[in-house]
């Protein structure tokens, strides 16, 4: 099953905002019940920052009723292409607020597909070869505070998009290896 993007915050959202039982809550954000009650009672996510599902286009309201109404109904994430697809299809600009995200996405792809080449990856994140080699290398200036983690949760690239420069990577190493 797909999970919510910040799934304790979507949590402390729903507990916060919804008369959805706690194991409505737990099943939707694959949280152990004992977490999503911590979560209520202020216990664990002090400082959490609620995660609205609704304006992030993973639920509906209709969705968020039904379920209200039958506590032994579950909640269904929309669909995750229309989640990731919806503001990422128009071009590669990053805005300001995620370009330091960027060598975090760049590290995790290196660690993870070392086998993308340099250009694929700059066409994937909308970086520079400069940029990768100074990851690499950990020349970077920022290369002490550098955490590989995951583009598409940083909202870098779409999982369909890294899905197919993976799948392109792979065949590419694929028909140089038979010559």
């Amino acid at each position: 099953m797909v999970v919510p993007l910040m799934p304790k915050a979507t949590a402390l959202w729903l507990v916060e905002n919804t008369t959805l039982t706690f194991e409505q809550i737990a099943a939707f954000c694959e949280l152990h019940l004992l977490e999503v009650q911590a979560i209520a009672d202020g216990e664990i996510g002090v400082g959490l920052v609620p995660f609205d599902p609704l304006a992030n286009n993973q639920l509906t309201a209709q969705e968020i009723k039904r379920c209200e109404e039958d506590a032994s109904k579950h909640l269904i994430l929309k669909e995750h292409e229309s989640i990731l697809d919806k503001n990422l299809k128009k071009g590669r600009y990053t805005p300001v607020s995620l370009r330091k995200d960027r060598p975090d996405g760049i590290a995790w792809v290196l660690k993870h597909y070392p086998q993308m080449n340099d250009a694929l990856l700059c066409q994937l994140l909308g970086t520079t070869k400069a940029t990768i080699e100074a990851i690499r290398s950990k020349t970077h200036k920022k290369a002490l505070n550098i955490k590989p983690r995951h583009p598409v949760t940083l909202g870098l690239c779409t999982q369909k998009d890294l899905d197919q420069a993976v799948e392109e990577a792979l065949r590419t190493n694929s028909e140089g290896n038979l010559t």
